[in-house]
C-alpha cells in the first residue's frame, strides 16, 4: 500500500473536517473517498474504520513507556560500550608476552625528572638539574648500545627571534635556551631522518608530569629501546628533548630553524598534552603526506586518531598550538602531533603530578610511538617523503581497535555517491502521480519546516536558561559535576524538541495515521543528514565522512524494514532491526561526543573572563541532542502519547535549575584523588610607565590578578575581601596591552582583572632600562630601540 494513498485520503478527510471546524458527517469519509477511486477510497475506509482514535489504525501506535525504555536501554547501552573503549588503554596481548618499551623505566625517568619541581625556562631546574638529567641517562644508554647503532649527542644553546599568529599574534625573541639532542643512525650513517619531539620545561607552579616529562620519558625508554636492538635502521632518529616550549614554541624554532641536523629531517612526530593521561590522541597529522597517517595506521598497537580532532584543533576554535605549528611553517616538514587528552582539569597545575598518569597509559605511548618511529625509520617513503604530498586523508579509529583511513579525494567521491543515493531514494517519492507526490511533497516541507522550528526553539530555550544561569552568578555550576550540565540543559532540549513535535501530531496531522508520519519524518532526518554531508564534502572538510555514516546505515535499515514496516506496523521486530540499523552512526556519534566534551569541559574552565561557558556548553549540548534526535523522532509520531516524557524530562530540568540557583554545586573541587581547581594568576609588579622621550610618566606596584574563568573573584572575595570589584584594574588606554605586562596576546580574553596596591618588587638584581634611539618610519610609525639589563642566571 502506497503512503501517497493515505496522505490523499486523510487530505480529504481533513477538508471535510477539522478545517471547516465541524466533523464529518457519517458517510461522509467514505463519500469523499470514493471520489478518489477505488484504491484511495479503500484505503481512507481502512484508516476510518479502524479504532476510533481519531481514524488512526487501531494498534500502529507504540506504547509510550515502552518506546521510551527501549530508547533509553539502547543510549545506556551504547555509553557503556564508549566506556569500556575508552578505560581499555593497552589491549590484551597486543604487545606481546614481554613488551620491548618497558612502562616502569620510563616511569622512573618521569618520577626523576618531576621531582626537580617546576622548571620554567631560564631557571636552575630547567637549564642545569633536568639537563644534567637527560645527559646522564643518555650516557647510560648509549653504553649499553649495539655496535650497529651509533649514538650522537648535541646540547644546543639557540637564540633567535620569530612571528606567530597565535591568539593575537606576536613576535618572540629568545636568547641562549637549551636542547638536548640525540642522534640515532646506523653505525655506517644516514642521509634522512625522523624527529621525535618533547619538551622538558614546564609552566610555573607545575611539576608537569603530562605537560610533557612523561613524553620526555617515553621517548628516553624508546631511545634505549631501539638504541640496544639487534635490528638496523635504514635511516636516522632525532630525539630532541627541547628546554622552551612553553615559553611558546621557542626551542623547537631555534632547533628547527639553526641545528644542522634539521636538514636531515623528512619526518617528526611531537608528544604533547592537553590533558594527564588517558589515550594519547593523533589531532594533527601533514601537512597534505597521507602516507604518514598510513604509517600511523599500520604500525600503531593501540590506535586513536581522528581527523575531526585535527579540523576542530585547526579551525583555532582551543586557545592553544603546539610544536607542530613551528616544524610545520619554519621548516616545511610533515609530522604527526599526538597528545594526551583526558582530565584537562589539572593541566597546567601543581597537581600534574607523576602518581596520576597510570602505568598502562605510559606502556599504551610507548607502544605506539615506539612502533611507528620503527616504521619510519625503516620506510622507503621517508627518503621521498616530498614526492607524496598528494593531498589530506580522512581517518578516524574505531573504538581504538583499529583507524580506517582513505585519502580525501576518494571520501569526496564516496559521499557525492551517497547524496546521489539519497536523491534517488527521496526522487521515488516526489515524482509519483501527481495527486500522491503533492500530498507528500506538501507534508514532507511542513515537516521540516516543524523539524527546524524544534531545533531553532530547542536551542532559544537552553540559551535563555544559560543566560539567566550566567546573570545570577551560578556559571560553571556543572564544572565539578558534568551531569548537571546534561539534566540542566540536555533535558530542556530534549523535551523543546519533543515538545513541538508533540503539539504539531496533536494540531495540525489530525487523522494522519503514525505509519505515515513515522515514514515522512524519516525521510526528512534522512534530508537534513544529506543536506550536511553535501555542505561538508563542497567545502572540502574531512569531518563530511559523519555525516555520510548518518545517512548510509538509517537509508539500509530503512531499505530493510520498509516491507515489515508496512505490513506490520511499528512492532518489536521492526524496533530491534530499526536500533540494530542505527547501531554504528549512534555509537560513533557518542565516541566523538565523549571526546568533545573530555576536551571542551575543561577547557571552559580557564576560557576567560569573556566568553559565558555555560552558554558555550548549552549551545553544544542542543546540538547533541539535535543529532542524536534525529532519527528518533519518527518515534514521537509513531508512539500513542508522548506526555509522560515531556513531564519526566520537564522535571529533571526544573528541579536541576532550581538546584543550580540555589548555588548547590559549587564548581570547583580540592578532592586530592580528582581536584578541580579555580584558576587565578596572581603576579607581583613594578610597572613603570615611560613616554615617547623616555621620560618616566608614571609608576606604581601591585599584585595583579587574573582569574582565568567567567566567574571572576566571585568565589574569593567572601573570604579575602580586599579582593573585590573596587580594586579592578583600569585600563591604561594609551598603553600598550592596558599597561600590563601580558605574558601572552590575551587580554582580549581576559578583560576583567584586579590590581590590589602592594609595595614595590625588590629583586637582588634590579633591571636597568634605557631607550637607545628612537626611529620614525615610512609607514608613520615609531620604532624604538631599547636596552635591558638584569639578572642573568646560566650553567
Amino acid at each position: 500500500m502506497e503512503w501517497g494513498s493515505h496522505s490523499a485520503a486523510v487530505r480529504r478527510l481533513r477538508v471535510g473536517g477539522e478545517r471547516r471546524g465541524i466533523p464529518a458527517a457519517p458517510g461522509q469519509e467514505e463519500r469523499e473517498a470514493s471520489e478518489q477511486g477505488p484504491l484511495v477510497g479503500a484505503s481512507a475506509r481502512d484508516w476510518a474504520r479502524k479504532g476510533s482514535d481519531g481514524g488512526r489504525a487501531a494498534g500502529s501506535g507504540l506504547s509510550e513507556a515502552r518506546a521510551g525504555l527501549a530508547l533509553l536501554l539502547y543510549l545506556l547501552g551504547l555509553r557503556l560500550l564508549v566506556q569500556l573503549s575508552l578505560r581499555q588503554l593497552v589491549l590484551p596481548g597486543s604487545s606481546g608476552p614481554r613488551p620491548e618499551f618497558s612502562a616502569l623505566r620510563a616511569r622512573n625517568y618521569l618520577e626523576h625528572i618531576t621531582s626537580i619541581g617546576p622548571r620554567t625556562t631560564g631557571s636552575l631546574e630547567n637549564e642545569v638539574l633536568t639537563v644534567n638529567y637527560l645527559l646522564e641517562q643518555i650516557k647510560l644508554i648509549k653504553a649499553e648500545s649495539s655496535s650497529i647503532h651509533k649514538i650522537s649527542v648535541d646540547v644546543q644553546r639557540p637564540t633567535g627571534s620569530f612571528s606567530i599568529d597565535f591568539l593575537g599574534g606576536f613576535t618572540s625573541y629568545y636568547d641562549n635556551i637549551t636542547n638536548v639532542v640525540v642522534k640515532l643512525e646506523p653505525s655506517s650513517g644516514a642521509q634522512h631522518a625522523v624527529l621525535s619531539n618533547c619538551h622538558f620545561d614546564s609552566v610555573a607552579n607545575s611539576p608537569g608530569a603530562s605537560d610533557d616529562a612523561v613524553s620526555c620519558s617515553v621517548m628516553l625508554e624508546i631511545l634505549r629501546v631501539l638504541s640496544t636492538s639487534s635490528e638496523a635502521l635504514q635511516h636516522a632518529l632525532i630525539f630532541l628533548f627541547n628546554g622552551a616550549e612553553e615559553n611558546v614554541l621557542q626551542a623547537s624554532h631555534g632547533f628547527i630553524t639553526q641545528h644542522p641536523w634539521a636538514n636531515l629531517i623528512r619526518a617528526f612526530i611531537n608528544l604533547e598534552a592537553a590533558g594527564v593521561g588517558g589515550k594519547e590522541l593523533v589531532f594533527q597529522t601533514g601537512p597534505e603526506n597521507p602516507w604518514l597517517v598510513q604509517a600511523y595506521v599500520l604500525a600503531a598497537k593501540h590506535p586513536f586518531a581522528s581527523v575531526v580532532a585535527q579540523e576542530v584543533f585547526q579551525s583555532g576554535i582551543i586557545p592553544s598550538d603546539t610544536d607542530f605549528r613551528i616544524y610545520r611553517d619554519f621548516g616545511s616538514i610533515p609530522g604527526i602531533d599526538l597528545a594526551f587528552i583526558e582530565n584537562g582539569y589539572i593541566y597546567h597545575t601543581r597537581y600534574d603530578t607523576s602518581d596520576r598518569i597510570l602505568t598502562d597509559s605510559i606502556q599504551r605511548a610507548g607502544d605506539n610511538i615506539l612502533a611507528v618511529l620503527k616504521y619510519l625509520a625503516t620506510s622507503d617513503s621517508l627518503a621521498s617523503s616530498f614526492e607524496y604530498r598528494h593531498g589530506n586523508m580522512v581517518f578516524f579509529d574505531v573504538l581504538g581497535l583499529f583507524v580506517i583511513a582513505y585519502p580525501a579525494r576518494v571520501g569526496s567521491v564516496i559521499n557525492y555517491m551517497v547524496v546521489v543515493a539519497v536523491v534517488l531514494y527521496l526522487g521515488k517519492k516526489f515524482l509519483k502521480p501527481k495527486q500522491k507526490a503533492a500530498n507528500y511533497t506538501k507534508d514532507f516541507f511542513c515537516g521540516l519546516g516543524i523539524t527546524l522550528i524544534s531545533w531553532f526553539t530547542s536551542l532559544v530555550t537552553v540559551l535563555i536558561i544559560a543566560v539567566f544561569i550566567s546573570l545570577i552568578g551560578q556559571s560553571l555550576s556543572w564544572y565539578n559535576h558534568f551531569y548537571v550540565s546534561v539534566c540542566l540543559y540536555g533535558t530542556a532540549a530534549v523535551a523543546k524538541i519533543t515538545l513541538v513535535h508533540t503539539l504539531a501530531k496533536r494540531f495540525y496531522y489530525v487523522h494522519t495515521s503514525e505509519q505515515y508520519l513515522g515514514e515522512v519524518f524519516f525521510d526528512i532526518s534522512l534530508f537534513v543528514h544529506c543536506g550536511s554531508l553535501l555542505l561538508l564534502t563542497s567545502q572540502g572538510l574531512c569531518s563530511a565522512f559523519i555525516s555520510a555514516i548518518w545517512v548510509v546505515f538509517p537509508l539500509l535499515t530503512k531499505l530493510l524494514v520498509n516491507k515489515d514496516f508496512k505490513q506490520n506496523g511499528a512492532k518489536g521486530r521492526f524496533i530491534m532491526i530499526y536500533l540494530l540499523g542505527m547501531f554504528v552512526p549512534y555509537l560513533y556519534a557518542l565516541y566523538l561526543i565523549w571526546a568533545v566534551f573530555e576536551m571542551f569541559t575543561p577547557i571552559l574552565g580557564r576560557s576567560g573572563s569573556e566568553i559565558p561557558p555555560d552558554v558555550v556548553l548549552a549551545s553544544i549540548l542542543a546540538l547533541c541532542a539535535m543529532i542524536l534526535s534525529s532519527y528518533f523522532i519518527t518515534f514521537i509520531y509513531l508512539a500513542k502519547n508522548t506526555k509522560v516524557t515531556i513531564f519526566a524530562l520537564a522535571s529533571v530540568c526544573a528541579i536541576t535549575f532550581l538546584l543550580v540557583c540555589s548555588g548547590i554545586f559549587f564548581p570547583y573541587s580540592a578532592d586530592p584523588a580528582n581536584p578541580k581547581p579555580k584558576r587565578v594568576f596572581l603576579q607581583h609588579i613594578t610597572r613603570t610607565f615611560h613616554g615617547l622621550d623616555g621620560i618616566v610618566v608614571k609608576r606604581d606596584s601591585g599584585i595583579w590578578i587574573n582569574g582565568f574563568d567567567y566567574t571572576g573573584m566571585s568565589h574569593i572575595t567572601p573570604y579575602i575581601p580586599e579582593i573585590n570589584d573596587t580594586i579592578r584594574a583600569p585600563c591604561e588606554e594609551a598603553a600598550p596591552l592596558c599597561g600590563f605586562p601580558w605574558y601572552l596576546p590575551v587580554h582580549f580574553l581576559i578583560r576583567k582583572n584586579w590590581y590590589l596596591p602592594a609595595p614595590e618588587v625588590s629583586p637582588r638584581n634590579p633591571t636597568h632600562f634605557r631607550l637607545i634611539s628612537k626611529e620614525q618610519t615610512p609607514w608613520e610609525s615609531t620604532k624604538l630601540t631599547f636596552e635591558v639589563t638584569g639578572l642573568r642566571r646560566t650553567s
